[in-house]
């Protein structure tokens, strides 16, 4: 009961703002707008039915640190894709064919921040620490990942590779994130810095949602298997490669800092079974 207080309002709020932003495609500044207003609106409404239901404080989204959190998020999820780009760019995949467009660039951050905060607070906030709380950690992990990544498949150029691709490098990355950090705001900078880097800089598609317009006018090529195919780099092996080395430092991290859940009984029987 407690999955289900805190994840219908927050979805309701995700699945609103979203639709509301897909209408104003047209008007960069009215989604750049309207995606910040659903990112807050969705961080306050998270907030109160944490309160609500569990009785605390909701510290994982507090608000002392959040600018300073968000901001190292941010490095390490641009870092992440450009790093990723690099190497596809290395071998030809990937080149720049002249600037992107500026306005374009403003528009997706209003979206990308939409995503970026409503999905860390529907998979890590509610999802992973729920789960984590009845399985422990690594068990959490894996399966909110690949939830996480099968929802990858309803997007207009999914492939199965794609989804796996995101569970592995994105679902389990962003999880073993908070799991380090036990706030949602690292996972949340981490997640909109990818994506912003993906389209907003590069003009990359991002998990096969379609064309985007970026600072960059990128222009990928070659064989699927080294770029991604129609649906972006990140079902590239490199975007895999580097999220999965990133989750092991952040799993390192987060043994370090004694902030591991333990597999619970309860859940070592179910395996069993």
């Amino acid at each position: 009961m407690r999955l289900l207080k805190q994840l219908v309002p927050v979805a309701l709020v995700a699945f609103a703002g979203g639709a509301i932003v897909g209408a104003v495609q047209g008007s960069p500044f009215l989604v750049l707008l309207l995606g910040v207003a659903t990112a807050a609106l969705a961080v306050f409404v998270y907030a109160r039915v944490v309160r609500w239901s569990e009785r605390r404080a909701p510290v994982e989204v507090a608000g002392e640190g959040a600018v300073a959190a968000v901001g190292r998020g941010l490095l390490i999820g641009v870092g992440m894709f450009a790093a990723v780009i690099v190497n596809i760019a290395f071998l030809g995949g990937y080149r720049v064919d002249g600037l992107g467009s500026v306005t374009g660039a403003v528009g997706q951050v209003g979206f990308m921040a939409a995503a970026a905060v409503t999905e860390e607070l529907i998979f890590r906030g509610i999802l992973f620490r729920i789960v984590e709380g009845r399985t422990g950690t690594w068990i959490a992990l894996v399966l909110t990942g690949l939830v996480f990544g099968l929802m990858h498949l309803t997007n207009e150029h999914a492939s199965l590779w794609g989804a796996i691709a995101i569970a592995i490098e994105a679902g389990g990355m962003l999880a073993a994130a908070y799991a380090a950090t036990r706030t949602l705001w690292v996972p949340i900078g981490v997640h909109f810095g990818w994506n912003f880097a993906a389209a907003g800089i590069f003009g990359t598609e991002v998990s096969g949602n379609g064309a985007t317009q970026g600072l960059l006018h990128g222009v990928t090529s070659g064989p699927a298997l080294l770029t991604g195919g129609d649906f972006g780099p990140e079902a590239s092996p490199y975007a895999v490669v580097f999220g999965l080395l990133l989750t092991l430092v952040f799993m390192w991290l987060a043994h370090r800092r004694g902030n591991l859940v333990p597999l619970r009984r309860g859940a070592t029987a179910t395996l069993a079974q």
